[in-house]
């Protein structure tokens, strides 16, 4: 392996899985100069083929769906299910990408609204923004990337995409896909360091938009560094789900388990604080304790492993200091509580200081705080402590608490009877506060994608 070459790896068992270029700022240059030549000929394709290109891809996609979902599970932290999940819902957000690129459309305006308007009709139509700057984590590899590209080849926009260096294969195996039926130029590819490629395309007017999904520091560096090019960053959060006394309990601890481990936790919807009334809360906690004790840690491609790895030493290291650190300031182990070398142990904890980051801060990984609340006004208080507002969550029978719920969590969703690990690749997606800027889903992402032009006929 040469200077210019990396090799990726799985993060569980050490073993080479590819090699790819380690590109430099020169080829983030020549790239950008590539997905430049070729605005003009995405703004002129037809939405039909545009659609068209999404359609085949998604075909193709599903007809080597098992080989695409061990690429995952191999080079990510995700169980070959969890994988098989994630190649689903890329197939399905390429559809909608290419359903989005059909129905993408202007509005009449009614220019005689006012006096000086009389004797003039017009539309603002949508145009593309121009280059896309996409910028991928390693926690869904390719449905995030999907979720990138597809919005914006709806939108006829090119893209220079710089997919995690710790996971670009799946990323490639996707862009591979989708380049039959699009000019040359229209995705570009840079597999490298972040700190090598990114600041220079920042520093080019050529990059419209910059599409970010990845950590709340990085992000502040990719504000700072954009200027005038527009913005969509999820930056993360620290999701809270609320359990009231009216809730179907069974039905809550199942979801809240299911939330708290899947991805091993490395997930920004990661059920990270539950909220239980007090007077149910020993009910909870019980239920809890015990889902999370039954999560099968192994083995990425056993198919009976429910939760995979971290995606280095670094970061289970780093999630193992959260819970010594509750643990010092009084803290109760209920579940869990150590690290098995790149497998943190799903770990549920109570008693934990008001003054704990895990309240606040972003944990990244499988461990999970238990609080009580005595009742809806301060469960919400509690969750709205935290500066991130992804999602959050409530179960209740109750519609009057769900639509307090609702009207008070600061957050960008509110899942009523389902934790906060749930998306809908077509609804709107994104936060308040620290969770970032702009909303994606691929109705959202195609319109953030585009600029209106306006018409005006004086008749």
């Amino acid at each position: 392996m040469t200077r210019r070459e990396m090799q990726v790896t799985d993060p569980e068992t050490g073993a080479i899985v590819g090699q790819v270029p380690r590109q430099d700022g020169s080829d983030a240059i020549a790239a950008l100069d590539r997905a430049s030549g070729a605005r003009g000929a995405m703004a002129a394709l037809p939405a039909y083929a545009r659609a068209d290109a999404l359609y085949a891809a998604a075909e193709r996609l599903a007809a080597k769906a098992e080989t695409a979902a061990d690429l995952i599970a191999r080079e990510g932290i995700k169980t070959i299910t969890e994988a098989r999940g994630e190649v689903q819902r890329a197939v399905g957000v390429l559809r909608l990408s290419a359903e989005a690129a059909h129905s993408h459309a202007g509005a009449l305006i009614p220019f005689d609204q006012h006096p000086g308007g009389a004797g003039r009709t017009g539309w603002a139509a949508p145009m593309p923004i121009g280059v896309v700057l996409a910028i991928t984590p390693f926690n869904d590899p390719l449905n995030l990337v999907a979720h990138k590209l597809g919005p914006a080849i709806a939108a006829g926009s090119p893209v220079v995409l710089k997919p995690h260096e710790a996971t670009p294969l799946s990323a490639l195996m996707l862009v591979d896909l989708l380049r039959d039926g699009l000019p040359p130029g229209a995705i570009e590819v840079l597999t490298g360091h972040g700190s090598d490629l990114i600041p220079p395309l920042l520093a080019d007017e050529r990059i419209r938009l910059v599409s970010f999904t990845g950590g709340l520091a990085t992000g502040r560096k990719i504000a700072r560094a954009a200027g005038l090019t527009r913005l969509i960053m999820e930056l993360g959060s620290n999701c809270a789900t609320l359990v009231m006394e009216d809730a179907d309990l069974d039905r809550a601890a199942a979801a809240c388990v299911s939330g708290a481990v899947a991805a091993a936790g490395q997930n920004c919807l990661h059920v990270q604080r539950i909220i239980a009334h007090r007077a149910i809360y020993t009910e909870v906690r019980d239920r809890l304790v015990a889902g999370f004790a039954a999560v099968r840690v192994g083995p990425k491609l056993d198919g009976q492993s429910q939760m995979g790895c971290m995606i280095d030493r670094a970061a289970a290291d780093r999630v193992q200091g959260f819970t010594d650190g509750a643990r010092a300031r009084g803290a109760r182990i209920l579940a869990g509580g150590t690290t098995d070398g790149v497998h943190v142990i799903p770990t549920l904890i109570e008693n934990v200081s008001d003054e704990d980051p895990l309240h606040w801060d972003e944990v990244f990984g499988p461990v999970t705080i238990l609080v009580a609340a005595d009742d809806l006004p301060s469960a919400i208080a509690r969750a709205n402590a935290s500066p991130f507002g992804l999602q959050a969550a409530i179960f209740t029978n109750d519609l009057t608490q769900a639509r307090q719920a609702i009207e008070g969590l600061d957050v960008g969703a509110v899942m009523v009877n389902d934790s906060t690990d749930y998306r809908l690749d077509a609804m709107p997606f994104g936060g308040t506060g620290q969770s970032g800027l702009g909303r994606e889903g691929i109705a959202s992402a195609v319109a953030e994608m585009s600029e209106p032009k306006v018409a005006c006929f004086r008749w």
